[in-house]
């Protein structure tokens, strides 16, 4: 007969107390920096909500807003668009198609989103007379054209590897299932791979997007008048800094709103995948 009883189990021993080091009292410390500024900026534009500048220039920061969204939505559709094919050619095994996509990304994703603008917009007005005689230069003497020119080569550069690594993350035994199926290539391209490598390559494209939000203030250099465009204005007109204060603050909303939008997305999208408890 087995007498031996059950060993009661232990507690823990109690985790050893942190000391007060200098790199977390240096941590405590420009966490309370940010707090008080936090603090103060709420309470700066709290009492400046109804301030004359906000009231003289508050509807046209609205409506720089709607066209820095309008030139980020069309960039970035635009973008995807011209990504997918971008995306095939790297992937290709033929080399000249593979080479030539290569060097396009590293074309756009290794120069300033800047400099290409400037070369769309000023560069090609150089030859004007060439893009007369072909009928094509309505289009390049337009700024907000040559903007979404520009934004949708950057960006598809960008969706395109974005693209291709999700594309190669789906497991190669789908293919292979697929065609004992006897389904072709582009059937399975279509219908099996490319849904699942969208729903893989969801937060990437998301933080593309951001990106462009932001980087869509550069144009404003060049005469388009969007949410940067109006700020530069309205500061050169009442040289108040409160005029950049509350273009952050827009861009700070238009980015926390597509963030959670997008989660949402993302939660949609992939409700399958999560397990049940």
């Amino acid at each position: 007969m087995n007498t031996l009883a059950p060993i009661a189990a232990r507690k823990p021993p109690p985790a050893p107390e942190r000391g007060w080091t200098g790199t977390r009292i240096a941590g405590h410390v420009l966490m309370a920096l940010w707090i008080v500024s936090g603090a103060v900026l709420l309470l700066y534009l709290a009492n400046n909500v109804m301030s004359p500048f906000v009231q003289r220039y508050w509807s046209q920061y609205l409506e720089g807003a709607v066209v820095t969204i309008e030139l980020v939505a069309l960039s970035m559709v635009l973008g995807a668009l011209l990504s997918l094919p971008i995306a095939l050619a790297r992937s290709s095994r033929n080399p000249i198609l593979s080479g030539l996509a290569y060097g396009y990304v590293y074309l756009f994703r290794g120069t300033p989103l800047l400099a290409q603008l400037f070369l769309i917009y000023y560069g090609l007005g150089s030859f004007r007379g060439f893009f007369s005689d072909i009928g094509l230069w309505w289009f390049f003497r337009d700024a907000w054209y040559c903007a979404i020119f520009s934004f949708t080569l950057n960006t598809a550069a960008y969706q395109a590897e974005i693209l291709r690594g999700a594309v190669q993350n789906i497991d190669k035994g789908q293919w292979e299932a697929a065609s004992s199926l006897g389904l072709g290539k582009g059937v399975t391209f279509f219908r099996i791979i490319l849904p699942q490598a969208l729903i893989v390559a969801l937060r990437p494209y998301g933080n593309e997007l951001v990106l462009m939000i932001k980087g869509s203030a550069i144009v404003s250099i060049i005469t388009i008048f969007d949410l940067m465009g109006h700020t530069r204005r309205s500061f050169s007109r009442s040289y108040d800094f409160q005029a950049y204060i509350w273009a952050a603050v827009l861009y700070l909303m238009m980015v926390e709103g597509l963030r959670r939008i997008w989660d949402r997305l993302e939660a949609r999208l992939t409700r399958h995948l999560k397990r049940s408890a």
